[in-house]
């Protein structure tokens, strides 16, 4: 019988702690990892989490079909419900509440911040930066507010190489960019709780077409994360329960600072960038 989270997302971490006592020590040492750094250790492969507990992959299998879950996918899916659970409580109780001083929450995000760039390690960003400048066509999407990002990107982007959009809103408007999109194309989207539905069915659809992926996304990880070529996750969350845009635009600079590296003639293209700008300023009647 499998676990039902659903109704009490809270008992994952509340099941795990009470089985403890009675489970084999090699099962009691994939739990004390899971507690010691919940919810992230549970997010990785099965694989990773053994590994940490220094145990068998089948040992961790037998754990999570002792507690009750059907399968390693099932118990995390009752991790991240888990957490989108406590997400919430976190807001209800923010804004019920008086909110914490801005030097706190600066203090907050500059910690976060730091954990971020961490996070964003040279080789990550390096392979990143090849994609973005040996791609035919770059396209950004993003969710209701990470789409911010995906414009950034696109802005900055598209100063340095030609073939740089930003995936438009609409059913019809996305097919056509769909119709066109193929193997040498790659897709940047950015995917943070709660994760967007219609972001994964275009990126979904341009994978079925070839194109590649890279993700931005969060500690519990886009259901993106299974298509993406390169993964970015950005660690926890800062400031509160507002959403940590700031990080999102850092790791974009980096990856930006990591293209230029691998293109030729981005110099040139954005100083004619700049004449054509003044010229399309420049009133009609002038010399």
């Amino acid at each position: 019988m499998s676990y039902d989270s659903t109704r009490r997302p809270d008992l994952v971490t509340t099941r795990l702690s009470e089985m403890y006592p009675e489970l084999p020590r090699g099962e009691q040492a994939i739990v004390r990892v899971l507690l010691d750094d919940y919810p992230f250790a549970a997010l990785g492969s099965l694989r990773s989490l053994a590994d940490r507990a220094e145990v068998s992959p089948p040992t961790a299998s037998r754990l999570i079909a002792r507690l009750g879950w059907s399968s390693f996918a099932d118990f995390q899916s009752s991790v991240r419900a888990q957490s989108r659970e406590h997400d919430q409580s976190r807001l209800r109780e923010f804004v019920s509440t008086t909110p914490a001083a801005p030097n706190q929450a600066a203090e907050e995000l500059l910690a976060g911040l730091s954990g971020t760039v961490e996070a964003a390690t040279g080789s990550l960003l390096d392979r990143i930066g090849a994609l973005l400048a040996g791609a035919g066509g770059v396209w950004g999407i993003g969710g209701p507010l990470s789409e911010l990002a995906a414009d950034y990107l696109v802005r900055q982007l598209s100063g340095l190489r030609p073939r740089v959009r930003q995936v438009p809103h609409g059913t019809a408007a996305r097919a056509r960019v769909l119709v066109d999109i193929g193997p040498q194309d790659l897709i940047v989207a950015y995917d943070f709780r709660r994760y967007s539905q219609s972001a994964a069915r275009f990126v979904r659809a341009a994978r079925a077409r070839g194109a590649r992926l890279v993700l931005v996304t969060d500690a519990w990880e886009s259901p993106m994360a299974a298509d993406s070529e390169v993964l970015l996750r950005l660690p926890r969350e800062a400031a509160g329960p507002i959403a940590p845009l700031t990080h999102i635009v850092a790791v974009t600079e980096l990856a930006l600072v990591a293209t230029v590296s691998h293109l030729t003639g981005s110099a040139d293209r954005l100083e004619e960038l700049d004449g054509l700008a003044a010229e399309l300023e420049r009133p009609d009647d002038a010399p």
